[in-house]
């Protein structure tokens, strides 16, 4: 099957062709669709004993009853990138551990006023890109790390001396070549760190970032745990990024840099309450430690690991790479510079994580392709995303495969996203939607091609023999 064509060939999905109760949604984060910052009370706090916002929780029960009056099912997360003002301004946000406590009273609010209906909570949204990208390049709120004091040769150990090309892509026969620089150390033109005292540090404030919302995450699990989960009856877990590494070359340097790139810094902790070894043997003291009771709390924390999976990256060893000119590609099949379609690398992924981690419960919580607002285009062509319906379809493809053929305890896959939305850094500039927002006519929204195959393809009614068109291809 050629898949520029696939969406022509007739329904390749069907529900009952996933394990049982397996659920399809579409994702949305609150931030980045409903704006109205100032209105019903919205305003600079963040704490629970400066009081509760009515008018909030109100929103959020209306919202939550309409989607299951329409048989749709809630599942929530509580931090999505979205941390309060005043909390910022206060201490610093999640660079203080104060956040700890402020953010399990949060939850628990949300547990109090909303799980009597949400039965799936997930913690935190990517707290690698939120400490990563806000602490570490500085493109991401609060903005610091990155500056002109730091040499190009980039900032930390998250993924340690390595580089990344992206495998060749699955759409076309052509090699892409991806550099996003070494990923080592963080390097001052001054001995010691940051020079300036707002900059921050990208040497050590991501990873205390990243432990602050470990803990975070482990008070708000235990909570539940012990004060709703037995009456609620619901379960709760943490969303975590991910892409596949291949090794460049056969080399034992280019697979130990692929190891160290899959390396889960926030898996490892929810499942044996350690970071990595790779990682602990390369920070050093710039890693934060967890003491016996917190590496106890954390150990187990979940019910269910979200997975947000967009794109496989090659990995080689690269230790004197000195630039963060990230990427030169040559076969960009989405918006964003670095997302690269290779759907076999999810199988993969899912494959290595039932190895290593015994299994787990997983929901891929996100899974899509974006495209550039082109505002010359009509909508009709617009509406027409050829490229993201051949994405979601391969990647349903391994889905199954994983599922059927290896036994891989995925329960759900929810496309990102419903709407075009304000992607970030990124702005308007991208489209990842399933539905098309009008930024230029008050945000009237319209279905694409996409969102009408689903539809076609993943009809809630069983299929009749002569319906489904031979095996997948």
């Amino acid at each position: 099957m050629e898949p520029e064509h696939a969406e022509q060939r007739g329904p390749k999905h069907f529900r009952h062709e996933f394990p049982t109760d397996f659920v399809f949604g579409a994702a949305t984060s609150a931030f980045q669709i409903e704006g109205a910052v100032n209105e019903d009370g919205r305003g600079k706090t963040g704490r629970r004993s400066h009081g509760v916002n009515e008018k909030g929780i109100a929103f959020y029960n209306v919202l939550i009853d309409d989607l299951i009056a329409n048989g749709i099912t809630p599942y929530v997360t509580l931090f999505h990138w979205d941390l309060p003002q005043y909390l910022e301004d206060e201490y610093s946000g999640f660079l203080n551990h104060k956040i700890v406590e402020d953010f399990r009273g949060y939850a628990d609010l949300c547990f109090e006023k909303f799980g009597d209906r949400v039965k799936h909570w997930i913690t935190l949204n990517e707290p690698w890109t939120y400490s990563f990208y806000g602490y570490g390049l500085g493109t991401l709120a609060p903005g610091r790390g990155h500056t002109s004091n730091f040499k190009m040769s980039y900032l930390m150990d998250f993924i340690p001396s390595s580089r990344y090309v992206s495998p060749q892509s699955f759409m076309r026969k052509r090699t892409v070549t991806t550099t996003f620089g070494g990923l080592g150390k963080a390097v001052s033109d001054k001995e010691g760190g940051n020079t300036t005292e707002d900059s921050g540090n990208p040497g050590t404030e991501p990873y205390i970032v990243s432990h602050h919302q470990l803990l975070a995450h482990a008070e708000a699990v235990k909570l539940y745990r012990d004060k709703y989960q037995k009456t609620q009856n619901g379960k709760i877990g943490i969303t975590l990024v991910s892409r596949w590494f291949m090794a460049r070359t056969h080399s034992t340097s280019d697979r130990n840099a692929a190891e160290r790139a899959i390396d889960f810094m926030f898996l490892d902790p929810v499942t044996s309450g350690q970071y990595p070894r790779s990682m602990r043997s390369i920070v050093k003291e710039r890693l934060p430690k967890f003491t016996e009771a917190e590496s106890k709390m954390l150990k187990g924390s979940f019910d269910f690991i979200g997975l947000n999976y967009y794109t496989t990256n090659y990995a080689a060893h690269a230790p004197d790479v000195d630039t963060l000119n990230p990427h030169v590609a040559t076969d960009r099949m989405g918006g964003s510079s670095w997302l690269f379609v290779y759907p076999k690398g999810f199988m993969d992924l899912l494959l290595y994580i039932k190895t290593k981690y015994n299994n787990p419960s997983i929901y891929v919580t996100e899974n899509g392709i974006d495209e550039k607002t082109d505002a010359t285009l009509p909508l009709w062509e617009s509406l027409s995303d050829h490229k993201r319906v051949s994405y979601h379809h391969h990647h349903l493809c391994f889905l199954k495969k994983a599922t059927r053929e290896y036994g891989i305890n995925v329960r759900g896959y929810f496309t990102w996203s419903l709407l075009d939305n304000f992607e970030w850094a990124s702005g308007v500039f991208v489209r990842f939607g399933n539905i098309y927002v009008d930024y230029k006519d008050k945000c009237k929204r319209y279905p694409k091609l996409s969102a009408e195959w689903f539809k076609l393809h993943l009809p809630k009614i069983e299929p009749r023999k002569s319906d489904v068109d031979g095996p997948d291809s």
